[in-house]
């Protein structure tokens, strides 16, 4: 089938907010007394805010809902702090022009994010005016690996998901887009990343035709 739209994670994938989220995360854990470092943060990627909560709290049974909300909260605002300068210059090299190769080619591009605050982020980058549409994880049953988000892109571009391609970083994300149906694409390595359609070291090495054929 036809490539018709190509719906992109964010962190990883055009940009690299882990270290801020990394540091938020490890703000909140000492905050608690929980052990966090940098081998247990990568259980988190690709995983939305309170399923992340729900991995660094584990078992422990003295947090209620509104309990994790507030850490939510809290979490949210530290890493807000972190990203506070972001700008053009944090975009990855290429992926501005990965953008404008789909936006060439006529292709609708959708951001699926876990993240809540992508809407922020491209508007800083300065790039949100590259996307068709900016999906709202907050209005979506599940988070990555189930698929809500990446069917949720394909309907608001008005796109057979069958007719597009998911760029991704995390196995979460390629588990998602391989469940709506789409072709997957991974920024990263082959061991990382092995159930992916096409592999890319990084997002400056996005060839649009080679995922079009």
């Amino acid at each position: 089938m036809t490539l018709k739209g190509v719906a992109f994670d964010l962190d990883g994938v055009l940009t690299d907010t882990a270290r801020a989220h990394y540091r938020a995360w490890k703000k909140l854990a000492d905050s608690l007394g929980i052990p966090f470092d940098e081998e247990r943060n990568e259980a988190l990627k690709g995983v939305d805010r309170m399923g992340s909560l729900a991995l660094i709290l584990g078992d422990r049974p003295a947090y209620d809902l509104t309990e994790r909300q507030r850490l939510a909260a809290r979490k949210n605002d530290w890493y807000l702090e972190e990203i506070a300068h972001f700008g053009p210059a944090d975009l990855f090299p290429g992926a501005r022009a990965a953008l404008e190769q789909c936006r060439a080619a006529g292709l609708g591009i959708a951001l699926a994010s876990a993240s809540r605050n992508a809407p922020l982020l491209i508007a800083r980058m300065q790039v949100a005016d590259l996307f068709d549409a900016v999906i709202d994880p907050a209005s979506l049953a599940a988070g990555k690996p189930a698929p809500d988000i990446f069917l949720a892109a394909a309907a608001v571009l008005g796109v057979d998901p069958a007719a597009m391609l998911g760029v991704e970083d995390a196995p979460a994300g390629v588990q998602a887009i391989h469940a709506a149906g789409m072709k997957a694409l991974g920024v990263g390595t082959r061991a990382a990343l092995p159930d992916v359609d096409w592999i890319i070291p990084a997002i400056r090495d996005f060839d649009l035709a080679a995922y079009s054929a």
